[in-house]
């Protein structure tokens, strides 16, 4: 059997997480968005715990296109453990059986759609949630992760750094580019009307992150920034350089994501993400930093130093004092371990 290039990863989310996966023991477990960045890495780590720990434990994976995650990830999708269910998250049929723990993470932050088409953005999230979220009492599950987003806050302050839960802002209604965030906003809401003492539902406000699988040609700008470094540079920084991020490696995100969903707090949100606060900027030079030799920097945009700095950066304090969840990758680690992966795929 061929090793698998994310071992030590995998090895590392199993060791933050093995008192975890004794409640997944004989259970069947449901997915939806299975075939994305976050899916990936969800079903990455259930396999690798499932085989080690002999949980007996099953999953099934909703997709649009069995044939396209099949030819994208043939090892996990060949997983003896592993059912495969085509349908769109709106309007799939629900499979029969019971299924104990459900994660809602379909429905990524495509800016595209979010511009070309809002209503449809929003009526994916919407409708699907509510879909998945009638499967979840039809099935009797006990558990239900929904993986939100920062979006929810809207526009973070420029006198915030980091925004926490107890934020009540809100994104801008009147917006059409809001589809997203207010979106999941309400889909957040219908977790709360449908928990009750036979389901809880657990919220996972989801920053930005960095990792194997992530995607190199999309909007995520550290990826942009990754891709344009393996081609030789230069670096390309498309605005100003000053908006700050901050990014949480994969294999820590699936850390939170496992520990939310199994002990966090029913109706209760939890922000996802690291507070290494860097802008823009900072985050290509970083990206430069993991190539040898540095690869060059364009930044295309001039700098506005007398204007309010835009962030998205949160506040993880809840998930610190009550899940006891930590970035635990460092920022220049994770792009070099993402750099390496990229080159084992092209």
């Amino acid at each position: 059997m061929p090793v698998n290039p994310l071992a030590a990863d995998l090895d590392h989310v199993l060791n933050h997480t093995r008192e975890l996966w004794n409640e997944f023991r004989g259970t069947h477990v449901f997915i939806t968005g299975g075939t994305g960045f976050f899916g990936c890495w969800l079903l990455e780590s259930f396999l690798w715990a499932n085989d080690r720990l002999n949980l007996d434990a099953h999953i099934t994976i909703l997709t649009r296109s069995p044939a396209s995650f099949r030819a994208k990830a043939p090892r996990l999708a060949g997983h003896e453990t592993v059912a495969i269910l085509e349908g769109d998250v709106r309007t799939f049929d629900f499979p029969k059986g019971e299924f104990t723990h459900i994660i809602h993470a379909a429905t990524e932050a495509s800016s595209k759609l979010n511009a070309e088409n809002p209503l449809q953005m929003l009526d994916t999230i919407l409708e699907g949630t509510r879909h998945v979220l009638n499967f979840a009492k039809a099935c009797k599950a006990r558990k239900f992760l929904l993986t939100s987003s920062g979006a929810v806050y809207g526009r973070q302050p420029s006198d915030i750094t980091h925004i926490p839960e107890e934020y009540m802002g809100a994104p801008d209604a009147l917006a059409s580019a809001s589809s997203y965030g207010e979106g999941k906003r309400i889909a957040e809401h219908l977790c709360a009307l449908y928990a009750d003492s036979s389901l809880e539902t657990k919220i996972a406000r989801c920053f930005a992150f960095v990792g194997p699988h992530l995607p190199l040609d999309v909007h995520f700008a550290i990826g942009n920034f990754i891709r344009d470094g393996m081609h030789g540079g230069p670096i390309i920084i498309k605005g100003d350089g000053t908006p700050h991020r901050s990014y949480l490696y994969a294999a820590d995100l699936v850390i939170w994501l496992w520990t939310i969903l199994l002990r966090g707090q029913s109706c209760r949100a939890y922000n996802v993400g690291s507070e290494e606060s860097l802008s823009i900027m900072e985050v290509a030079e970083r990206v430069s930093n993991g190539f040898r030799p540095k690869v060059q920097i364009e930044r295309r945009g001039i700098p506005n130093l007398q204007g309010p700095v835009e962030r998205y950066v949160p506040s993880i304090e809840r998930a610190k004092s009550e899940l006891e969840l930590y970035p635990l990758v460092d920022l220049q680690h994770s792009i070099h371990k993402t750099i390496a992966w990229a080159d084992s795929q092209y």
